[in-house]
């Protein structure tokens, strides 16, 4: 099966040509190997932010297909092709075409596509300093395909440059916080954690773990508000990863920080876990892989270990946890959030 911005690329087989293709967070399907079979001669690079879409493009075993999955993308063998998946948040994409411009060659061709709903109709108006020729190719299955040429970068790339800074206190104790394009709370702290952070157990030690952990706010909380934890961070999110490192520097922590799809690569035990989990992957709506994290976190669990999630109240997660950690109270519900809270 092929997803509908896959489709909209091979309708449009004769713009594909190239000796050194760059795909940028394209949904990981049959496409790639039809392109191999299309374009044998094809070095391709399948470069990826998101740690799910990355394993799966590894396990496509295509020969002559280099994946990689960081926040910075750097390669001096430049592409004459690249296609990027219209993004989830309008910034990363200003960000992505910074960071890969130095990578591509003078003649190589931008293309862009993403479903209707998107925002890329507002593709041209919002590359304006980026791309030059911007037009739209084709439209099919509610997706839209534009083609463009790169303008010269008006300044070297420096990953830190876009790391963008705010701070908050809650209870007298401030965290500092910065993040990149497309992190979740990049610009400010949400609802759901500020309720998650003004509601802290008496007490922690212990390792914690922070799923999903964003630009890392919760775990520079806890690791500021009890400074004897040992702090335990993951997300699927090249980009995430990379911002909550930084934050955790800035506020004078550290902490083991890893990527993993939702707890494939979680291999020990913690004494808390904390969460104000994803429900979102790109523009859908989805729960699975917080309701994995809920039915499988208890074997990662030390004894007496607890679970701390916030959620959206119309989320329904207490009777998951109940069933598959223990006995759940909500300890807050303010703001269409609830906190709740498991042992076992």
């Amino acid at each position: 099966m092929l997803d509908n911005i896959n489709q909209l690329l091979l309708r449009n087989n004769d713009l594909l040509q190239a000796k050194s293709p760059l795909f940028i967070n394209l949904p990981v399907d049959d496409f790639f190997h039809e392109y191999k079979t299309s374009h044998p001669q094809a070095v391709m690079t399948c470069y990826n932010t998101n740690y799910q879409f990355h394993l799966a493009a590894q396990q496509l075993n295509i020969p002559e297909m280099n994946t990689e999955f960081s926040a910075h993308y750097e390669n001096e063998n430049l592409h004459d092709l690249v296609i990027i998946q219209f993004p989830k948040s309008k910034a990363e994409l200003t960000f992505t075409l910074a960071m890969v411009s130095a990578s591509l060659s003078k003649e190589c061709l931008v293309l862009i596509v993403g479903e209707n709903k998107s925002g890329i109709k507002s593709i041209e108006k919002l590359t304006t300093q980026q791309l030059s020729d911007c037009a739209k190719i084709d439209s099919a299955r509610h997706c839209l395909l534009f083609a463009a040429n790169m303008l010269p970068a008006q300044e070297s790339f420096s990953l830190e440059r876009w790391l963008k800074p705010y701070s908050f206190t809650i209870n007298e104790t401030a965290i500092n916080v910065v993040a990149l394009p497309g992190v979740f709370s990049h610009n400010r702290l949400d609802i759901g954690t500020q309720v998650l952070l003004e509601n802290l157990p008496k007490k922690v030690s212990g390792d914690i773990l922070d799923f999903g952990c964003g630009a890392g706010v919760i775990a520079s909380y806890y690791g500021k508000t009890f400074p004897n934890a040992n702090l335990h961070l993951l997300d699927v999110s090249a980009l995430a990863l990379y911002s909550a490192q930084e934050t955790l520097k800035l506020n004078n922590l550290s902490g083991q920080v890893f990527p993993s799809n939702s707890l494939s690569d979680v291999n020990g035990k913690y004494d808390y876990v904390i969460s104000n989990p994803p429900f979102h992957q790109g523009l859908k709506t989805n729960y699975q892989a917080t309701e994995t994290f809920l039915s499988k976190i208890k074997r990662h669990l030390k004894p007496r270990g607890q679970v701390i999630v916030v959620a959206n109240s119309f989320l329904r997660y207490q009777p998951i946890m109940e069933e598959e950690i223990g006995r759940t109270q909500v300890l807050a519900k303010k703001k269409g959030f609830s906190l709740y809270h498991c042992s076992i």
